[in-house]
Order: structure tokens, then C-alpha cells, then sequence
């Protein structure tokens, strides 16, 4: 498919498992959207605290390693709203509660977009197993969007703490085999190669531009653009609905 109109979303809020997964996966994207005016913000549900594998490390000061990483590797796309569920790295599992924290990050922020991963990919291709706290991040994060966030008289205490409910417009799954959407990243590749460089601990004797080059040109394989990342993408509420319900959007 060609990138024959631009989706530019007023807000989008991005949920992942760990510190770098937003940077493999969309990080050109947010930049551009970022770029372009929108109020972006980040959730991750773990901090990374087992991918530090030196000795002697601790889970506790490889946290704050990975989040600090996290952080700016955030502020090098223009993103400052950067939230730690910590959840336990290696063990998240999709439950109420964590499907709770993310209602109420999503009634928090009210984007008009969520990103997340693709719950049902297990076998990314013949090399990879899809980690499990990915399928765990992305299937709370579908459940939070739909129908809890927008339900309110589903976790009613968080009406009490002033979060109304709230549902996102879209959907953008990001995945190993998604491309019914492609969003051109030509011109904001290098600040994606930036953001994940900014994650040090990972990129110990490995420097990620060539494979990300590599990954992104396959994306744009076909289309006429350099570099691209790809989605699949889920109209929550239609236009016409969400025209009605936030007007000031499309003054």
C-alpha cells in the first residue's frame, strides 16, 4: 500500500514492554508525528531490569540504567511523557491489574492513537520466538483500549480519581508481518538511529544502523519512499463518531 495520505493524530500514547522496544518498532513514526505537532507519551510496563546481563549487576541498578536509556532516548523524538509501570521484566503477564494501570494511563493521557504490538505473533520468523512479555504488553494494552478505557462503570474508582472514561480513535499495531499501512520515515530514519544508540547498555560492540536500515527499506520495499515502518490499523471509533464527540479537532 502507498502512503497516500498522511495520518497525522493530534495525541498518540505508546505502550510497550520494555526500554528499546519503541525504538525498533516506531520510533520514525512518533518522530514524524511529533515532528508534526502531536502530544505523544510513552508507557512501559517493565524496565528492563533482567536485559543487563554483566556481573554483578542488580535487577535495581539495571532499572535505573535502562530507564534513564529509556528517557532520553524519548527526548531525542521530542517525547518528555515517559511512564514506568515497573511491572517484573521477564514475568508480565496480562492480568486485570495490569490491564487496570494501563485504563487508567489511556483515561490519563486521552490519545487519539495507542500504539502497541501484535499479541498474536509467536514465531516472528525462523530465528525468533516473539518474547512473551511483548504478547503479554500488547494484549493488556488491546484489552485497556477496548472496551475497558472507554467504559465507565468498569473500574469505577478511577472515575472517582477524576478519569473519566475515554476511548481512542485508532489502533496502530506494530508487528513482524504487518503492512496494510505504511508510514515513510526517509526523513526521520537517522533520528530512530539516534533514539535507539541512546539505549548504551544494549549496544554493547553492536551499532544498530545498518540493521535498522535494512529493516526499514524492506518495509518501503515496493512504495515509493526510501525508508518505511508498517501497521495494521484499527478504527476504534469512526470519523463521523469521533467528529461528534471532539469538534475542536476539526476546527
Amino acid at each position: 500500500m502507498q502512503e497516500s495520505v498522511f495520518y497525522q493524530p493530534k495525541s498518540a500514547l505508546v505502550i510497550v514492554a520494555h526500554p528499546d522496544d519503541i525504538e525498533y518498532s516506531c520510533a520514525g513514526t512518533i518522530a514524524r508525528w511529533v515532528k508534526n505537532g502531536a502530544r505523544v507519551g510513552y508507557v512501559l510496563c517493565t524496565s528492563g531490569e533482567v536485559g543487563i546481563a554483566d556481573e554483578g549487576m542488580t535487577k535495581e541498578k539495571a532499572a535505573l540504567i535502562r530507564e534513564k536509556e529509556q528517557t532520553n532516548a524519548a527526548a531525542v523524538v521530542g517525547v518528555t511523557d515517559v511512564t514506568y509501570l515497573r511491572e517484573p521484566d521477564g514475568m508480565l503477564i496480562p492480568s486485570l491489574a495490569l490491564r487496570k494501570k494501563l485504563v487508567r494511563e489511556i483515561r490519563r493521557f486521552k490519545p487519539e492513537v495507542v500504539v502497541c504490538g501484535d499479541p498474536t505473533v509467536v514465531f516472528a520468523n525462523e530465528h525468533y520466538i516473539n518474547h512473551p512479555d511483548h504478547r503479554a504488553s500488547s494484549q493488556a494494552a488491546l484489552d485497556a483500549v477496548f472496551p475497558a478505557a472507554g467504559q465507565p462503570n468498569l473500574f469505577e474508582e478511577l472515575e472517582e480519581e477524576g478519569l473519566q472514561a475515554y476511548k481512542p480513535r485508532k489502533v496502530y499495531i506494530t508487528g513482524f508481518s504487518q503492512n496494510e499501512l505504511v508510514v515513510n520515515i526517509t526523513e526521520t530514519i537517522d533520528l530512530k538511529i539516534q533514539a535507539l544508540r541512546a539505549h548504551i547498555s544494549q549496544m554493547v560492540n553492536h551499532d544498530p544502523e545498518e540493521r535498522v536500515r535494512e529493516w526499514a527499506s524492506e518495509s518501503a520495499k515496493g512504495k515509493e519512499m526510501r525508508y518505511a515502518e508498517a501497521f495494521r490499523v484499527i478504527t476504534v471509533e469512526n470519523d463521523e463518531k469521533w467528529q461528534a464527540l471532539h469538534p475542536e479537532d476539526f476546527e
